[in-house]
């Protein structure tokens, strides 16, 4: 159901939207949907992550570094390291952080 609700908000949002799927005491998992051109601007993370695009295209920033990701890709995000993402086609990543 919550990735149901990401896509429903999906539809008239202007901005990324994420939501929890599953928390624990030392655990996140996110949804995150993205229309295309959306841009999940430049920030950090104080917990190691994975994102995992389950469908569609995002080019994930990190420093002077692209790194395109299609459907099933997923990429280590580091701690404290300033990253951003750019959907290049509608996508739905799940975000794993802890």
């Amino acid at each position: 159901m919550i990735i149901n609700e990401v896509l429903v908000q999906l539809e008239t949002s202007t901005h990324p939207v994420a939501k929890v799927i599953h928390k624990g005491e030392h655990f996140k998992v996110l949804a995150i949907g993205l229309k295309k051109g959306m841009l999940l601007k430049e920030h950090k993370t104080a917990l190691p992550a994975k994102l995992l695009v389950l469908y569609g295209c995002v080019h994930y920033k990190e420093d002077e570094n692209i790194k395109k990701l299609n459907k099933y890709d997923d990429i280590d995000i580091p701690m404290n390291k300033t990253h951003s993402i750019e959907c290049m086609d509608d996508a739905l990543c799940l975000l794993t952080q802890g």
